[in-house]
């Protein structure tokens, strides 16, 4: 039956969302404060649909790496606690919890049955809408520079294999064989590549400003430039919302707010620990095409990944937990520059480069926080940390499913608000 739903958020993750309503003959109303669609967190991030490196961040080690790191401006992993912010000790003390070997396996399978899944989504609505924006379907080469960490590279791939990945080791020939541009690294600084073949990458802004075309083609409203003020309830059941710019009322309302989210569930008695993970990137101009990557890389070593988008090269990295502060440190951009140049000179000149930060909305467990609530008619599409590119159109079908009234095609086990009462 077909319904009106108010979706809040136009990232990428709001707008697939829209788009999978509108598919199931819905009306939808999508809101968003910015002028279009995709410009917060999803206007600049790394690029990839990484299926293959779902990691969660909470593993043994990871607090003491965390403590050696928290005095280094310049650190892939930055951790502001000496200010008043109990949202972050909050999330601090659950994100300890999850540190476990046995936590760090259920949350890896986790994300991958979600990963896995929106992947094929997003190959069949590419196939069914013919959506362009900057796709490369060569895979992603991950990158070691330590025989150590290339060793856990390996035995990270071997598990993923279980699964049905390909995981394809390789030599530093091989790497230079799979992108040449790594020539100069091979006799120097290459251990060994592990290449995923069957992940991508592409331009998240454009394939949600695209996307967000096609919705509105069958039957969706975007309301841009209008703030959510508040998410009014009627005792289990939400009955409208209010915004900057009016009362907006539908059948049922998808939150999808990213970092935002918990400000908005608070007055509802849903506590989503959700806390705002900063990440940085530049986007240079590629002046000679044969020295840039035309295969994503992610660099095991400096944290980093670099996605070829046409005529640029969007380099990404660093995650920084301080805050909803939208501030540009440059600090924290100079080891993107430094890096870009170092792995990729004659890519670019590097005069120019556009530096982005954006909020990327974690949870302690690095899983996305998906499905109904205990309000009748209220989901949550929200938590997705730095995979929202990676798990969008997967999250998005399910929970159109879950408003028609059907199973959903993956085990939600896990992935609901639930797991955090």
């Amino acid at each position: 039956m077909s319904q009106h739903i108010v979706v809040l958020g136009a990232g990428v993750v709001g707008t697939t969302t829209a788009f999978a309503l509108a598919a199931d003959g819905h009306r939808v109303t999508v809101i968003d404060r910015q002028p279009g669609p995709g410009l917060e967190t999803s206007f600049a991030n790394g690029a990839q649909i990484s299926a293959c490196h779902v990691k969660p961040w909470a593993e043994p080690g990871a607090p003491w790496q965390a403590l050696k790191w928290m005095f280094q401006a310049d650190a892939p992993l930055l951790i502001k606690p000496f200010r008043w912010d109990p949202d972050l000790w909050r999330w601090g003390l659950r994100f300890l919890t999850k540190c476990t070997a046995a936590q760090a396996r259920e949350s890896m399978n986790r994300a991958l049955r979600i990963a896995i899944y929106s992947r094929s989504v997003l190959g069949a609505w590419r196939q069914q809408t013919n959506i362009q924006y900057d796709q490369v379907l060569r895979g992603i080469l991950h990158i070691y520079r330590s025989p150590a960490e290339f060793e856990k590279g390996k035995a990270l791939a071997a598990r993923l294999s279980e699964f049905g990945l390909r995981q394809d080791i390789l030599d530093p020939d091989a790497c230079v064989a799979c992108e040449p541009a790594l020539a100069h690294l091979a006799t120097r600084d290459l251990v060994g590549g592990i290449l995923s073949p069957e992940d991508e990458s592409g331009d998240a802004h454009r394939f949600t400003a695209e996307l967000a075309k096609l919705a509105q083609a069958r039957n969706v409203t975007f309301r841009f430039g209008e703030t959510v003020k508040t998410i009014d309830r009627d005792g289990k059941r939400i009955c409208g919302i209010s915004t900057d710019r009016g009362y907006v009322e539908g059948d049922a309302v998808v939150l999808a707010l990213g970092s935002f989210s918990p400000r908005l569930t608070r007055e509802l008695g849903l506590n989503l620990p959700v806390y705002p993970a900063k990440g940085y990137s530049i986007t240079a101009h590629v002046t000679k095409s044969d020295a840039a990557p035309t295969v994503s890389i992610l660099d095991e070593a400096r944290y980093m990944v670099f996605s070829r988008l046409g005529d640029r090269l969007r380099v990404a990295g660093t995650v920084e937990l301080g805050g909803w502060s939208m501030d540009l440190d440059p600090v924290r951009v100079k080891p993107l520059l430094d890096n870009a140049r170092e792995t990729f000179p004659e890519a670019s000149d590097y005069g120019e480069v556009a530096p982005w930060c954006g909020l990327r909305p974690a949870t302690p467990d690095s899983l996305p926080i998906v499905g109904a609530t205990s309000f009748e008619n209220l989901f949550l599409n929200t938590g997705h940390g730095t995979l929202g590119w990676t798990m969008a159109c997967g999250s998005a079908k399910v929970i159109a499913d879950l408003i028609a009234g059907r199973q959903p095609e993956i085990d939600l086990e896990g992935l609901g608000i639930a797991r955090f009462a």
